[in-house]
């Protein structure tokens, strides 16, 4: 009688275990950091296809976080923060302009040297992209691919609430030989 008791009492300290293991899984997951897998080529050659991701969902949104949110097709999109609420967003002559000021982009060093022709990227204001806006208003942001030529960003989709942000990414882990902080 005492032993069946005691494996009783073991086989509930277990489940507890288990349980508890359980639900704090489910609150990293859902609260803190989860994982993400890159569907495309609109952030090459900063992250390639297939790249395995891990998003932070807490922090302050800052201008060149790459971040993943909700878009409007129903699927997830990893772009990079370009614009912050009250900005003005142009580009000319494959130059970034914030506020007037031009703003230099290392993460596209590499893909501008590799150009043969053209532009990276298209000129354009944030009045072409929204007639509407002066600025970018509070709780939006204007998100870009570093694949210029090929993403679908803000420039199609329009500005990005901050509602649909899922969190910030920077930490590939796998594939394995290729783990690393992308900035």
């Amino acid at each position: 009688m005492e032993k069946a008791k005691k494996e009783k009492n073991e086989i509930w300290e277990w489940a507890k275990a288990l349980i508890i293991a359980f639900a704090i899984a489910v609150l990293i997951r859902y609260f803190l950091f989860t994982p993400i897998v890159v569907d495309g080529e609109s952030m090459m050659p900063t992250l390639e296809d297939g790249d395995r991701m891990i998003v932070n969902k807490m922090g302050d949104l800052n201008r060149f976080d790459i971040v993943v949110f909700h878009a409007p097709e129903g699927k997830d999109y990893i772009k990079r923060v370009i614009g912050l609420p009250g900005d003005y967003i142009e580009y000319k002559d494959d130059q970034l302009y914030i506020n007037g000021k031009p703003i230099d982009e290392p993460y596209l060093d590499e893909y501008k040297s590799q150009l043969t022709e053209g532009t990276l990227t298209q000129d354009f204001t944030l009045q072409d992209i929204d007639p509407t806006l002066e600025v970018i208003p509070e709780g939006y942001v204007f998100v870009m691919g570093d694949n210029r030529r090929y993403s679908k960003d803000s420039r199609h989709i329009g500005i990005v609430s901050e509602e649909k942000i899922i969190g910030k990414t920077n930490i590939v882990f796998w594939p394995l030989n290729e783990i690393q902080i992308v900035d």
